[in-house]
């Protein structure tokens, strides 16, 4: 779907109207709506990268780092994303790049941010999932409630964070039922449109069914994960969210 871009017109229609022209008609209407192509989130990792290399740390790069963290690039992976580019494009480059994406992604990935959502549920937030980072995207969270009789974790997703597809498997039973306690997140069914989850929502997961699970975009997102109990059940980790799927989420 095109970008609607109305900078150019609103800052130089009058000024330079062809430049806001093809501004907000071709670099975004048509350049950057090619999804098919690349995704809005790979384009914005493009975007930033080259403006940090020629240390064009100004509005518009402000501007491109709140792209980023809307098309699903995460605080982790920003701070990462620079980290890496540091050593190609420079150290000044990288501190002054760096100022900037504290001050963009500090609302929702900071410890304040965290604790605020700490504060939103009665559960706690736990440790970080190192267990199974491999299976996420993003930051996530583990606090175990329960592990005995049925098991009941409580999983919390950074901004931009969600797991792979993966399918509860069992020979008997088995599956897994979701009770959103804080935070906004998202549920999706291979083949099906992916369904917003708030506190209080349950989700239902039947053994055998492919499917993800995460945080949207720009919010903290806790659920509890129940077992249900069944013969010989684990998780079959499958590959990640594609970032064409999770970009059309807001």
């Amino acid at each position: 779907m095109a970008i609607k871009q109305t900078a150019g017109r609103d800052a130089l229609g009058e000024f330079a109207p062809k430049f806001a022209q093809l501004n907000d008609d071709v670099l975004f209407g048509e350049v950057w709506s090619r999804e098919a192509q690349l995704s809005l989130r790979d384009r914005s990792l493009i975007t930033v990268t080259a403006l940090m290399a020629q240390g064009l740390v100004d509005t518009s790069f402000q501007h491109h780092l709140m792209m980023a963290k809307k098309n699903g690039v995460t605080r982790s992976e920003i701070a990462e994303i620079l980290t890496h580019a540091a050593f190609y494009a420079g150290w000044p480059k990288a501190w002054a790049a760096f100022r900037m994406a504290k001050e963009v992604w500090a609302e929702k990935g900071s410890a304040h941010a965290r604790k605020a959502h700490e504060n939103d549920m009665v559960f706690p937030i736990g440790q970080p999932n190192n267990g199974f980072e491999q299976y996420f995207i993003g930051q996530s969270y583990l606090a175990p409630l329960s592990t005995s009789q049925v098991g009941i974790f409580n999983v919390t997703f950074e901004p931009g964070c969600r797991n792979n597809w993966h399918i509860h498997q069992a020979d008997q039973g088995g599956g897994q039922i979701l009770v959103c306690v804080a935070g906004r997140g998202y549920y999706q069914e291979w083949g099906k449109e992916a369904q917003e989850l708030h506190p209080g929502d349950v989700v239902n997961i039947a053994p055998g069914v492919k499917h993800w699970h995460g945080a949207a975009p720009d919010s903290w997102f806790s659920h509890l994960a129940v077992e249900v109990p069944g013969e010989n059940g684990h998780s079959e980790w499958l590959e990640p969210v594609d970032d064409v799927t999770y970009g059309k989420l807001q």
